[in-house]
């Protein structure tokens, strides 16, 4: 038998070079990894490589299409006829600056005649265009950041389910639209009055002030007729003035 094998000192060093061997192993595949690893890639640069592949596909499609001398041309066109051009003065209602002249005049002036717009209106059970249903639900995204998704009101704004001012007359939407509302109201039975009140939202066109009333007036359990870009375009001089107080509204 040979006496080697019970020596504590050959064991142990042994033991001690199995565990080297193990260590200098372990360093060469990290050594080999760390030279040969994939470039890391952040979720910033995996979202941006679609944006890349697209503006590849465009440059490509410009470049069979457009050579560098056509558009070196037209752009020399263009730059003369921007500097040939004058400016024209305008006026834009939605831009009004608070306090200036022309929002004093906007305020003084007397209150719009609404009587044609609530006079003759659509039935309510009139087939509704789905497209502007559509239309009006993609604008109600806006709305519903303070009127609740399902119209069920919030912190800041009134419900618009169960509404009585949203089946009432339409002049009162459209003008509440054009300048925004301040003062108390009763909706439902319930009082409701928030300190700030609605910002206007003259932005939009009469197709989609028309298409987010109609969708407002015919969802969340309403049912009403639907509102038109004409009877939008008709009220299009409230532009500018003030929030409307609630007292001026038309009783539903």
């Amino acid at each position: 038998m040979d006496p080697s094998r019970d020596n504590p000192l050959i064991r142990f060093t042994t033991f001690w070079w199995g565990i080297g061997t193990f260590f200098i192993f372990a360093a060469l595949l990290a050594v080999i990894w760390l030279f040969v690893r994939p470039e890391p890639a952040s979720l910033e640069d995996a979202a941006a490589q679609p944006r890349y592949a697209t503006k590849a596909k465009i440059d490509a499609a410009q470049a069979a299409n457009l050579s560098p001398e056509s558009i070196e041309a037209a752009a020399a066109t263009v730059a003369k006829r921007l500097a040939d051009s004058k400016p024209v003065a305008v006026s834009v209602p939605a831009q009004v600056v608070p306090g200036s002249d022309t929002a004093k005049k906007l305020a003084a002036a007397p209150p719009v005649d609404a009587t044609a717009v609530d006079t003759a209106p659509a039935s309510a059970d009139a087939p509704i265009d789905p497209a502007v249903m559509a239309s009006g639900k993609a604008s109600f995204l806006v709305c519903s950041a303070c009127h609740g998704q399902n119209g069920e009101g919030g912190p800041i704004a009134p419900p618009l389910a169960g509404s009585e001012w949203v089946k009432g007359p339409v002049s009162n939407l459209i003008r509440i639209q054009l300048r925004g509302l301040k003062g108390p109201l009763k909706v439902a039975g319930k009082d409701y009055n928030f300190a700030v009140g609605m910002a206007a939202l003259s932005y939009q066109t009469d197709e989609q002030i028309a298409g987010v009333l109609t969708y407002v007036r015919n969802s969340f359990g309403n049912k009403a007729s639907a509102v038109t870009a004409a009877q939008v375009a008709a009220l299009r001089s409230e532009v500018g003035k003030p929030q409307l107080p609630t007292e001026e509204l038309v009783k539903p």
